[in-house]
């Protein structure tokens, strides 16, 4: 299986809403199953929703800065791959 190219980068994480905020180099949208990885961690999520700007939007582009709502915590520097 070839290697997915990463579509995105946490750039924050806010712990207390759960949410991460992730530049994206590639589409994303909502109902996409992404997996977030950091080192030898990483999990599975779909995406229930995602905002720009704090507006609730159903897809990003590249070079947008997104925040998703992820059941897991993410660190920073994490890489979003298509699941």
């Amino acid at each position: 299986m070839a290697k997915s190219k990463p579509i995105g980068k946490i750039t924050h994480w806010y712990d207390k809403i759960g949410v991460a905020v992730v530049k994206l180099g590639g589409s994303l949208k909502v109902g996409d199953s992404i997996k977030v990885k950091h080192g030898d961690d990483e999990f599975e999520e779909t995406i229930d929703s995602m905002q720009l700007n704090h507006e609730s939007i159903k897809s990003g582009k590249k070079g947008q800065e997104v925040a998703i709502k992820l059941s897991h915590q993410a660190k920073e520097n994490s890489e979003v791959y298509p699941a």
